[in-house]
């Protein structure tokens, strides 16, 4: 059951162990999709790796860490019409990228399904070695929110509106991204989504969550939790700024401001935030008024949520 409909682009650093798994699961896929890796510069052997063990792989090595902007590289060299990322440590499931295509070849101005996201613990190694628990695989949490979406959308939609997506378990269609730009370099990596998915929405684009389609995260243990948050604090004001209308934007940046946890990482968030302010002003385009009612009503589930408390 091999599908041409859809490139894989994974992008990893410093991750060999956890990218030679995702690319074992991808490889058996039915659908035989091509796949892209970028090695954002990894000093573990990565790329050798990738090379003697997969080389049916596309690789590219930037020779820099480009963070989410290195699936933009990736994307440039896509012929497929749609195109799934993956992180190096999640996979798809047998089946759900020719789903994902098919949903996506039915619906002209869908850009985006994201899938039903299954975690699995431990991670693919622990530290300090002893033995590992048995793997009870669980439903994250971050799904019954895209289920419960509060958003409205035209009736053909094939599943809950959504005003934002997870790249790690995205299908886009690949004209749409290169369209809207991709991900911003100004964001890096952490909530970079939330910028492109705006832009996706003002050019008239929707976007979908598909409950038949899974994408399984095994969780690595080599991530900085301080900087994903502190990126992700710093983002999510910069996102606002940008896009979102003056009270919108001030009724983030209090609400973050109330919340976030009275340590060095947060303040270092803001102050990287305050200090792009004249970046910021100069590349400000507010969002279509439809578009912006839309993200008003996403303002309480965020609040409420569990995956924006920027902890850790």
């Amino acid at each position: 059951m091999s599908d041409p409909r859809t490139t894989v682009v994974v992008i990893t650093h410093n991750r060999r162990a956890e990218l030679l798994h995702t690319l074992q699961r991808l490889a058996a896929l039915p659908e035989r999709p091509p796949v892209i890796v970028v090695d954002n510069a990894s000093t573990d052997g990565t790329a050798a790796a990738v090379r003697a063990h997969h080389p049916g792989v596309r690789l590219l090595t930037p020779g820099r860490n480009l963070g989410a902007v290195g699936r933009n590289l990736a994307a440039r060299l896509v012929t497929t019409p749609h195109l799934a990322f993956c992180d190096d440590d999640s996979w798809w499931e047998p089946g759900s990228l020719s789903v994902a295509a098919d949903l996506l070849d039915a619906h002209p101005r869908l850009a985006s399904v994201t899938a039903r996201i299954v975690v699995h613990t431990p991670p693919l190694t622990t530290l300090g070695g002893g033995s590992q628990p048995p793997d009870v695989p669980f439903e994250d949490p971050i799904v019954r929110e895209l289920r419960d979406s509060p958003l409205t959308g035209p009736e053909w939609l094939p599943g809950p509106a959504l005003g934002s997506f997870l790249a790690a378990a995205t299908v886009l269609r690949a004209d749409a991204f290169r369209a809207a730009g991709g991900f911003s370099p100004r964001l890096w990596l952490g909530g970079e989504e939330e910028l492109l998915a705006a832009d996706l929405a003002a050019q008239g684009w929707w976007l979908s969550y598909a409950d038949e389609l899974t994408i399984h995260h095994r969780p690595s243990p080599s991530r900085d939790a301080q900087l994903r948050r502190r990126h992700g604090i710093r983002n999510t004001l910069w996102f606002n700024w940008l896009r979102r209308s003056g009270p919108a934007a001030l009724r983030r940046t209090v609400h973050l401001a109330a919340t976030v946890p009275r340590d060095v990482t947060s303040v270092r968030a803001f102050a990287e935030a305050i200090a792009g302010l004249p970046w910021v002003v100069r590349e400000r385009r507010p969002l279509p008024s439809a578009v912006e009612h839309r993200l008003a009503l996403l303002e309480a589930p965020q609040n409420a949520s569990s995956a924006r408390r920027y902890v850790g």
